[in-house]
């Protein structure tokens, strides 16, 4: 890899080496590097664009990389990952896609992961976007989640865009079973024309199956977001919704949720929260030493963690 590859992979998956465990690294839209473990196998697709991840029942305490960095502009792809996770496994999947784009043409990379996770299965999902270069064309990314949670099945999943994208669609989809568990953290923050639209909808099918969701963004400069979330209670269940968004400058934020109970037993609950940065925030940390510009990126660092 190049010195902006590198610097492109450190962002999206902490890594400087290529890791321990299972990985597949794409660039510019080919596999870089690969390698499975006794318990991971990661396929190649035969019938389309992407790979499967293979993990077998019982595994713990394992990891599996598959990070994607696209340096060429005017670059676009379409990838579909699958993963298939093992009952009782316990597993951390980091992904994460990083474009740099120094040229006119738009580069994009459109990814749809769908998980099915077995029976009593514990996965943590790390997924990380990140864009930068100095050229006119865009940096775009359209990430689809699809989540199958099986009985007893839970998932933690970990988003964030921080920098550098100019528009994307982020849309996740949720079937939980009999006691299975979601929980979904996203960060992200927008910056001078950029639009990111973020769609959440879970269908908690389960006896006694439980989601919740926590969005927390900054809209800078003239940005704008759109945070929708729809929990549909089927069954005896519990479902919360989050969105708390900072709003700076021109920027424009539309929270909408929607709340379906199709159960006398389903307890379903949104919070939403659009604001400025407190003044009494400010002059705290200002007179510490800080300017305002220095407590306005403290402030933000603090909200977005």
């Amino acid at each position: 890899m190049d010195p902006i590859q590198k610097k492109i992979l450190h962002e999206v998956a902490d890594l400087d080496a290529l890791p321990v465990g299972a990985y597949n690294i794409r660039a510019n839209g080919k596999s870089a590097a690969r390698n499975s473990t006794a318990n991971i196998e990661i396929v190649t697709k035969e019938d389309k664009s992407g790979i499967d991840i293979i993990i077998k029942p019982n595994t713990v305490n394992e990891s599996v990389h598959i990070p994607v960095i696209i340096s060429e502009t005017g670059l676009t792809e379409l990838v579909y990952n699958d993963f298939y996770v093992g009952e009782n496994s316990d597993v951390v999947i980091i992904a994460g896609c990083g474009i740099h784009n120094c040229g006119n043409g738009d580069s994009a990379h459109d990814g749809i992961h769908t998980f099915y996770v077995g029976k009593n299965a514990k996965v943590k999902y790390v997924e990380k976007h990140y864009g930068e270069g100095e050229g006119r064309g865009k940096r775009l990314m359209n990430p689809t989640t699809v989540i199958h949670l099986e009985d007893g099945a839970k998932m933690t999943m970990q988003a964030s865009q921080i920098a550098g994208i100019d528009d994307t669609l982020r849309n996740t989809k949720a079937y939980l079973a009999n006691n299975a568990k979601l929980e979904i953290n996203e960060s992200v923050m927008t910056t001078g024309v950029q639009n990111a639209v973020s769609e959440f909808t879970a269908d908690l099918n389960g006896e006694n199956c439980s989601c919740n969701i926590v969005s927390r963004t900054v809209a800078r400069d003239s940005s704008t977001q759109h945070f929708t979330s729809r929990l549909n209670g089927n069954n005896v269940c519990s479902g919360h919704t989050e969105c708390d968004s900072i709003i700076m400058d021109k920027a424009s934020v539309l929270a909408t949720p929607e709340l379906q109970a199709n159960s006398t037993e389903a307890s379903l609950i949104h919070e939403a929260a659009i604001g400025k940065i407190a003044g009494e925030q400010l002059i705290k940390l200002m007179t510490l030493g800080l300017t305002e510009a220095e407590a306005e990126e403290q402030i933000i660092s603090g909200f977005l963690k």
